[in-house]
């Protein structure tokens, strides 16, 4: 066992022991969790107000205090219960980041009803699936929003509250909503860590996105997994931890993700309003103005997808920034590529970054390794949480030995209670409390998880399998590459052959060959590409930036 797990491990012991903050027991199924976590939301976000009247949100110019976002959600809470919005009932939330958008989601899980965010980056139909297959009897839509569905809202009967909208005086305005109830909160109801507290639809890269229904207890769960892990890394990386606050910077986030996914709305809105940290919100990732956050605002941490932390980096204005108060680098959504953690080092020689593993559907959780460990053990997702089990099964659930990888299945607290109205994917997914994830990866010698890749984005060639998250984290080694994508290819002998797609840096040139003689370098001969495309256009992605390879491949195969 290395230095590394065994630190980790007697810290575990530590923070986890009968009478400490992260105690553990366990449930009739033998699960574990954490005894003195929250018990519902409420409960959770009544800690926010001991911030008082500390800033807590910087959005465009605006500033909010931890008291004025708590004092905003309960009148609209206030307004949800004189509108009958009753325990669970289901109230949908489309909008961009707002902080209206925090307000919301606070409000609705209060009065026991269960707050059901969508992508606002969908086309008006995928917005209106999600409100419509989760039953919501309300919702609260930004003026864009609700343009694209106004027509939708009406023919369904679902009333509609505008935050933002174009006529401040429209009849359904937020503003018009909360009139009435200007200074009044609300009455609580009883609440059960058995209730539904949130629906949150998968991204959907493939097919219909179906919704992931938590209870509070799961989120409370995560909530308080979230803490562990952060004191964990602390006390794991003193010295690392001494330094960072020798610098005296305010610990100040980047919220550069969307809202409407975990990574936004759990790891860093809900985490931040418990812990008392400062959140600067960003519209939508813009690395210039990012930067510009960095420098004014003295941001000390941003988490983000790798894609966008390649985008910070490789920025020419990033060098001449001042970053200096940039401390720390979480990446998530997806396996972090060799090219990303070597700029983190070259950039940023003394910090205390990160990466993590988890799904909409742990709500969040996983495994995660923060600061030395994530130095010392370069593409691993780090560690099972306490409260989380991870094995490794093959195509019949059978569990596979050390190192050997298959798709991951997650046994965890902060599982979902289910898919909303999906019995089918309920039955093929969830066995004996265990989620199959669709996940591929592979657990080392002590304990360290590695991904390779979704189980659906795996190419079949003569009956072997390859992983394009390999080859894609390869290939963006190649200096003259800002995105690539590699997928299968329908091939008459092989079954499928393995193509890249591939968007360049302005003003860079490569050629095939230039690519393919890299990757014979670097890679097995059956994992070389045999198709490559260029494209002049950056790859699409989806709100939490992952490339919509089926889109790509409808593409391709549109023009062979």
């Amino acid at each position: 066992m290395t230095d590394i797990r065994q630190a980790f491990d007697t810290v575990a012991r530590q923070l986890t022991a009968q009478g400490a903050p992260w105690e553990l027991a366990r449930d009739r199924d033998g699960m574990r969790f954490y005894k003195q976590a929250p018990a519902h939301l409420v409960e959770a976000f009544a800690v926010a107000r001991q911030h008082g009247d500390r800033e807590f949100l910087v959005y465009e110019g605006e500033r909010r205090s931890f008291n004025r976002l708590l004092d905003e959600a309960d009148e609209i809470a206030a307004g949800l219960q004189a509108r009958g919005i009753n325990r669970g009932d289901r109230v949908g939330l489309a909008m961009r980041n707002y902080p209206e958008w925090m307000a919301v989601f606070i409000a609705v899980v209060s009065v026991g009803a269960v707050i059901v965010p969508v992508n606002s980056w969908g086309q008006p139909a995928d917005i209106s699936h999600a409100l419509g297959d989760a039953g919501v009897k309300l919702a609260f839509l930004d003026q864009a929003r609700y343009a694209g569905i106004a027509d939708w809202l009406q023919d369904n009967g679902v009333p509609a509250l505008i935050a933002r909208p174009t006529d401040a005086d429209h009849a359904s305005s937020m503003a018009n909503f909360l009139a009435p109830v200007r200074g009044k909160a609300p009455a609580l109801p009883e609440i059960s860590g058995d209730d539904l507290a949130l629906i949150m639809y998968t991204s959907g890269t493939s097919g219909k996105p179906k919704g992931a229904a938590s209870t509070h207890r799961a989120v409370c769960q995560a909530l308080y997994n979230f803490e562990f892990a952060a004191a964990a890394a602390a006390m794991c990386n003193m010295d690392t931890i001494g330094a960072m606050l020798e610098r005296g910077y305010e610990p100040t986030s980047l919220l550069a993700v969307p809202l409407f996914h975990v990574s936004g709305c759990h790891a860093q809105f809900l985490a931040s309003l418990r812990g008392g940290r400062r959140i600067v919100m960003m519209y939508k990732w813009d690395v210039e103005k990012a930067l510009e956050y960095i420098e004014q605002e003295r941001i000390t941490t941003i988490a983000a997808a790798p894609s966008m932390i390649l985008d910070l980096l490789e920025s020419p204005a990033f060098d001449k920034a001042d970053t200096s108060s940039l401390f720390s680098i979480g990446i998530g959504g997806a396996a972090t590529p060799p090219r990303v953690s070597a700029l983190i080092q070259q950039k940023m020689p003394a910090n205390f970054s990160g990466t993590g593993w988890g799904m909409t559907e742990t709500n969040a959780q996983g495994a995660s390794l923060t600061g030395a460990a994530f130095t010392a053990r370069p593409g691993s997702a780090g560690l099972p949480h306490p409260i989380v089990d991870i094995r490794i099964c093959d195509e019949r659930g059978a569990r596979l030995a050390t190192g050997e990888s298959g798709e991951i299945w997650v046994r965890s607290p902060c599982n979902i209670r289910e898919y909303w109205h999906r019995p089918e994917a309920n039955a093929a997914e969830f066995r004996d409390g265990w989620l199959k994830t669709g996940d591929i990866g592979f657990l080392d010698g002590d304990g360290f998880l590695y991904l390779a890749d979704r189980a659906k984005d795996m190419i079949i060639r003569g009956g072997e399998n390859i992983y394009p998250a390999e080859i894609e984290s390869q290939l963006l080694e190649l200096p003259a590459v800002k995105e690539i994508a590699v997928l299968g290819l329908p091939h008459e002998r092989w079954g499928e052959e393995v193509a890249a797609v591939v968007h360049l840096h302005p003003g860079q040139a490569l050629d095939e060959v230039e690519l393919l003689d890299f990757a014979r370098s670097k890679l097995a001969a059956y994992k070389v590409p045999g198709r490559v495309f260029f494209s002049e256009r950056p790859l699409p992605r989806n709100a939490t930036n992952k490339i919509l390879k089926r889109d790509l491949k409808a593409s391709l195969l549109a023009g062979l």
